[in-house]
């Protein structure tokens, strides 16, 4: 085949604008207001979250300013929701670990429960997540989250293995057949 003419199958040569999809879409964008008080910063976060969801979340956090600080405490007023977080845990570089215990007060239920978290995947999707933050005035921090979902192209075709290699993997298999 030579380049850029038709392929064995008579088929037009695809380019490679057409093997791969990638859709960049916002996917959260968070207005959160800070104070900090006696060794504690409380804030109050008023989430937004873009498709599939569409929903809005308001939380009240406290969490120490320790440059070690280890947990932080959540409550959602429109869930009736408390929740005690660990900071999140690196695993490897590009993996943590977050645990927590919660209680919901619509609910009269009281649990734990823990999540691995990744900048990569999610959704049951091929995606990669990223948070950027611009500071607009001190104690105000405006987030939003963007994701990219991308597709990689599907590649096919076979390997042709020289004849003393197909005798090898022939007599391989046969013989842990036999075993």
């Amino acid at each position: 085949m030579e380049e850029g003419g038709p392929s064995r199958s008579g088929e037009e040569p695809v380019s490679w604008d057409e093997l791969y999809n990638v859709n960049l879409m916002p996917s959260e964008i968070f207005l959160k207001f800070r104070k900090e008080i006696q060794g504690y910063r409380v804030g109050v976060n008023l989430e937004f979250y873009n498709a599939p969801y569409n929903e809005y979340l308001t939380k009240l956090v406290l969490k120490p300013l320790a440059p070690e600080r280890k947990w932080k405490f959540i409550y959602e007023p429109l869930h009736h929701e408390v929740r005690l977080l660990s900071k999140k845990i690196p695993v490897t570089k590009f993996l943590n670990l977050q645990v927590g215990v919660g209680h919901s007060f619509q609910l009269h239920a009281t649990g734990w429960k823990w999540k691995l978290t990744s900048c990569f995947g999610g959704d049951g999707l091929s995606s990669i997540r990223n948070k950027t933050s611009l500071g607009l005035c001190p104690g105000v921090d405006f987030r939003f989250g963007w994701k990219a979902d991308f597709e990689f192209p599907e590649v096919t075709g076979q390997v042709t293995l020289p004849l003393s290699a197909q005798l090898l993997t022939s007599i391989t298999i046969s013989w842990f057949k036999n075993t």
